[in-house]
């Protein structure tokens, strides 16, 4: 029999429904899985969809900006992230522009198709925002119940004025809009399930990238470094998106209508699921580091055509979107691997995100058809015997469902690119030529292997598409080269994986301080 898999939940979620909000609750709200309606069973923990889309956000508003934007536009506001949500699917995922909100983004890109979808901001949107929001028909809005975008803790240049009468304003109209709207408004900050936290930490430390760091410096406590990579995400992120101070936290929550989530138990276990949420994404974030590695071509990879190739994206809006994958990984249905892909087109003029000429294509991870049982379908891996009983032809890959459930069509005349936490498959080669592709940003550890019930030769010579694969910078290879260490060569095999190396911290590298962080050509 088909169950569904349920939102976790606690005491503290019953507030979120007394402060003027029209929901009926989240007790009996029930998860869907984005492309399955099933729970997992015999894998690893999962993030519920919603939890999901709350780190999608708060990472969408660390997405580095080409240009610095000018920070006495909006003294008082703050840079937010949004993730669009229609049908249980990620349709848009947005930032803040140097003139626009991300709810005013979100109007202009979507108009109309905002009607009954889901918006998940990493803020609570400013008056501004909210009432064209309303006014669009949306069914929920949910945010992050911490500093909200028209910033309480905003400090004027003189260093004065440490919350201004603007944003208690903003709040106030705010407070009466989400009253009198139709749609749901609410904070939905979920636990995190049992075991997650751990899972993600091991899981990132063994993942493709920090493998590959591994075997290209031998001598390194890839472990270690991890570990201070990863404290050093947290330091970042806690104070982005946490507020240090619990009184001063307890009083925002009061000014923007939360007042109820400023009492106990209801205040510490918000603030506990929380930093466990950020811990996630410190994880994930520390499993691509930009330190020596990034993305190149190959030396040895054939020439794709005669025509020249689009300019690829820096190197941090290229990690930025591998990140996106990989959270994406922790909703898949595979009792063994997580992959995660997301499609990014580049336009031929700048738009109004944040994100600047970037907008979403679609994005997915692996699991079983659509309205299927999990237990129907076998889950054995290729070193169990039993061919008949191995997953392969029942899983559709993350590669399928991104593009399957895309949200935008791909044009040729523009440069569509492909962010996957794995090497593409000989299932999936073929696709994403086939769908247009220019650019793939990805590992190529399992290039050139025949696993039997699945095989990775067609990638290598994959013709019409530019492939930048994770590994050492060049000036990091010559000097690697002078020095006489071995480099890996992609063909490591899992047992052979060593804990890893993590990201650098959220200090962003520029091209001007090292060359090798430029766009790929």
């Amino acid at each position: 029999m088909a169950t569904t898999d349920t939102v976790q939940s606690n005491q503290y979620l019953k507030p979120t429904c007394a402060a003027s909000c029209n929901c009926k609750g989240y007790r009996d709200v029930r998860e869907a899985n984005t492309q399955t309606d099933t729970k997992v069973q015999d894998h690893g923990p999962r993030l519920s969809k919603f939890n999901l889309f709350t780190l999608l956000s708060l990472w969408m508003e660390l997405f580095p900006k080409e240009e610095p934007e000018d920070i006495n536009q909006n003294d008082f506001t703050r840079g937010t992230g949004l993730v669009v949500v229609r049908d249980q699917r990620v349709v848009g995922l947005h930032c803040s522009g140097p003139e626009l909100h991300v709810g005013q983004v979100a109007v202009i890109r979507h108009g109309p198709r905002l009607a009954a979808s889901d918006l998940y901001f990493s803020r609570r949107p400013c008056a501004t925002c909210l009432k064209m929001l309303i006014n669009a028909g949306v069914s929920r809005i949910s945010f992050w119940p911490g500093d909200p975008e028209m910033s309480l803790l905003a400090v004027r240049p003189n260093g004065t004025d440490s919350i201004s009468q603007e944003a208690m304003w903003d709040a106030i109209a705010s407070e009466k809009l989400k009253s009198n709207s139709r749609p749901h408004i609410s904070v939905v900050v979920q636990p995190v399930a049992p075991g997650l936290q751990q899972f993600v930490e091991e899981t990132s430390r063994g993942c493709d990238f920090m493998e590959r760091v591994s075997g290209d410096d031998p001598e390194l406590d890839a472990g270690d470094f991890y570990r201070k990579q990863r404290r050093r995400n947290l330091d970042t992120f806690s104070e982005e998106f946490l507020i240090p101070h619990e009184q001063c936290h307890r009083d925002i929550l009061t000014k923007i209508g939360l007042e109820n989530f400023s009492t106990e138990p209801y205040f510490s276990n918000l603030r506990q699921n929380m930093r466990e949420l950020v811990g996630v994404l410190a994880s994930v974030a520390a499993s691509v580091p930009l330190l020596q590695h990034g993305f190149y071509k190959k030396d040895s990879q054939p020439a794709t055509s005669e025509q020249p190739q689009p300019q690829g994206v820096s190197q941090e809006i290229a990690r930025h979107c591998i990140v996106q994958a990989r959270l994406l990984a922790y909703r898949t249905e595979d009792p063994k691997v997580g992959v995660g892909a997301v499609i990014w087109a580049e336009g031929k003029s700048g738009g109004c995100d944040g994100t600047g000429r970037l907008y979403l294509v679609g994005c997915g991870y692996n699991a079983y058809p659509v309205g299927s049982e999990y237990g129907q379908y076998p889950q054995m891996d290729t070193k169990q015997q039993d061919r008949q009983r191995r997953k392969y032809r029942y899983i559709i890959h993350a590669e399928q469902n991104a593009l399957t459930f895309r949200s935008e069509e791909i044009r040729e005349e523009e440069n569509t690119m492909l962010f996957v936490t794995k090497c593409p498959c000989d299932e999936c080669v073929p696709l994403i030529r086939g769908a247009g592709i220019k650019q793939i940003y990805t590992t190529d550890l399992d290039s050139g292997k025949d696993k039997g019930d699945i095989s990775y030769l067609r990638f290598h010579g994959l013709q019409g598409v530019l492939k930048l694969i994770w590994q050492k910078s060049s000036l990091a290879r010559r000097d690697a080269e002078h020095a006489g260490l071995h480099l890996a060569n992609g063909c490591v095999g899992k047992h052979g994986r060593q804990p890893e190396q993590a990201l650098q911290s959220n200090k962003r590298l520029r091209s001007a301080t090292n060359p090798d962080l430029s766009p790929v050509c």
